[in-house]
């Protein structure tokens, strides 16, 4: 009871983190597209925590085309995939517990 309490409560938090980050990463694409101020501090932060996965999936994969760089969408669809897949699995093993 109090493992699958403890599981439970595990999964709910690495849903909101990964829901938060993705809506970092909803705020970074759109925010990218009015060019904004590089020496604003919102726009520092968003590309300080973005940023770095962009790279890493901009070197896994051609991520530009027609001049839209779609990495923000490939890092969406990983973090949903996590959430649904992962967090799923471990609510679901907390629930048969």
């Amino acid at each position: 009871m109090i493992i699958s309490t403890f599981l439970s409560a595990i999964a709910d938090i690495l849903h909101m983190i990964l829901n938060i980050y993705m809506w970092i990463v909803i705020f970074s694409a759109l925010i990218s597209f009015v060019r904004p101020d590089p020496s604003n501090q919102i726009v520092q932060i968003l590309y300080r925590l973005t940023e770095p996965l962009f790279m890493q999936v901009r070197k896994l994969l051609p991520t530009v085309f027609g001049g839209v760089d779609i990495s923000p969408l490939i890092v969406i669809i990983v973090i949903r995939f996590i959430d649904l897949f992962f967090i799923g699995m471990l609510q679901n093993y907390a629930s048969n517990l």
